[in-house]
């Protein structure tokens, strides 16, 4: 019922900035859904990026502070993630995930997944 879809990964050089989007679809959806960005390295295990519930409250993990932003619209079911100063090691698969959790801590505690955005960085 609800819909993930990621967009906006590509492959660039170290230094440049992407902008990913994920577009929330479903009656089910609530803007008091917990959003969070992950990411998976080939042949490693997911890991967040950063995360922003409800009431506006943020969390990154540290490789990214400073140089991602993740940021929601309600009035558009849409969340970010903006992506600065990337670095090879950002390369990845980005994951939009959901969950009505008000708290969510761990992979686990996220309900709903998008398939995926491929970002690759060139060095």
């Amino acid at each position: 019922q609800v819909q993930l879809v990621e967009s906006g990964g590509g492959l660039v050089q170290a230094g440049d900035s992407l902008r990913l989007s994920c577009v929330v679809s479903g009656r089910t959806f609530s803007s008091r859904y917990a959003m969070g960005w992950f990411r998976q390295p080939s042949g490693k295990e997911r890991e967040l990026v950063a995360a922003i519930r409800s009431s506006g409250s943020i969390n990154y993990r540290d490789s990214v502070k400073g140089r991602f932003t993740i940021s929601r619209d309600n009035a558009k079911n849409t969340v970010y993630l903006q992506m600065n100063s990337l670095k090879p090691e950002d390369t990845a698969v980005y994951y939009c995930a959901g969950t009505k959790r008000l708290y969510p801590v761990v992979r686990a505690d996220y309900d709903y997944w998008g398939q995926g955005t491929q970002v690759t960085v060139s060095s």
